[in-house]
């Protein structure tokens, strides 16, 4: 009787420490766990410690709520101007809700490969293949917006995607290399032509500004001379001037007189010559200069008269 007391006794306890250990759950930082009642979804425990409904409650998932990474894949792809490329492609994502993850899908992987190969072809296929290599950053946006809405029916977000490389056969490598060769010949000529032009502008600017230079310059020469011709006629005229006035008060010694004193002028400047070595005078220079001298005699006394 004793022994079957201490059994039942022991029996119990260990029950109620079965039931302790089961009714209590401690969840790890990086893991929530979703209880499900009698095979249904009873709710989600973060993490911590919790306590359930022994026997009626069960731990049904454990979940990973760390950020993951897809395998890598090689997408074949065919861009807009019909070139067959492979596009490696990365897709991070973390869960956000434990139950969609386990009730809404089977395996999140899979359906993500699945869909990040759908989106990633269709986007491939609206460029070209030189967008193709300059235009991953908007790939990539365009894939991660894609997947969003499909992401969110999971449960999951879609943290980011990458295109890791562009993967290009050999013989398209050598179109684009003779494309580029191309391109650069093509660069080149153009600047070339370009230099030259700039050139010939420069030079035809340089003609011009030297020619408006020199006719400003023969502006200038032609203004000059003719206020050298200008002041000349003024000092002729004026000279004219008082030859006739002289004219008219003394008459015949006054023309004598200017007669005499161009001559006299003119053999100065005979004389003068370096080519000159011998000069010969008309014997009625003596004339002239005794006219000269008559009217200077005479123009004395009338300025002594008029004083008088």
């Amino acid at each position: 009787m004793i022994n079957s007391t201490l059994i039942i006794s022991i029996l119990i306890v260990l029950l109620v420490l079965l039931t302790i250990y089961l009714g209590i759950k401690i969840v790890p930082q990086s893991k929530v766990f979703v209880i499900e009642r009698f095979g249904r979804y009873s709710r989600t425990l973060n993490a911590g410690l919790s306590i359930i409904v022994p026997y009626l409650d069960s731990v049904a998932h454990r979940v990973d709520i760390l950020e993951r990474q897809l395998t890598s894949q090689k997408i074949s792809v065919i861009t807009k101007d019909n070139v067959e490329v492979e596009l490696e492609t990365s897709v991070f994502y973390r869960v956000l809700d434990a139950a969609k993850s386990v009730y809404r899908i089977s395996n999140i992987d899979q359906a993500l490969t699945t869909e990040t190969a759908a989106v990633v072809r269709s986007a491939a296929g609206k460029l070209e293949l030189d967008e193709l290599q300059s235009s991953r950053d908007k790939m990539n946006a365009e894939i991660a917006d894609t997947l969003s809405p499909s992401a969110k029916e999971w449960g999951i977000e879609i943290t980011r995607t990458s295109i890791t490389d562009v993967i290009i056969d050999e013989a398209t490598k050598e179109a684009q290399r003779q494309q580029l060769n191309a391109e650069r010949t093509r660069r080149a000529t153009v600047a070339e032509a370009e230099g030259q032009k700039q050139a010939i502008q420069l030079k035809a600017d340089a003609e011009l500004y030297q020619a408006q230079k020199e006719a400003e310059a023969i502006k200038l020469e032609a203004d000059a001379e003719a206020y050298a011709i200008e002041v000349k006629a003024k000092a002729d005229a004026k000279q004219t001037e008082l030859l006739a006035k002289a004219i008219a008060e003394k008459g015949k010694p006054a023309i004598d007189f200017e007669i005499a004193k161009r001559q006299v002028d003119a053999i100065g400047k005979l004389t003068a010559s370096d080519n000159t070595k011998t000069l010969i005078l008309p014997s009625e220079i003596s004339g002239i200069f005794g006219a000269a001298a008559s009217f200077l005699e005479t123009f004395e006394k009338n300025k002594v008269n008029k004083k008088d």
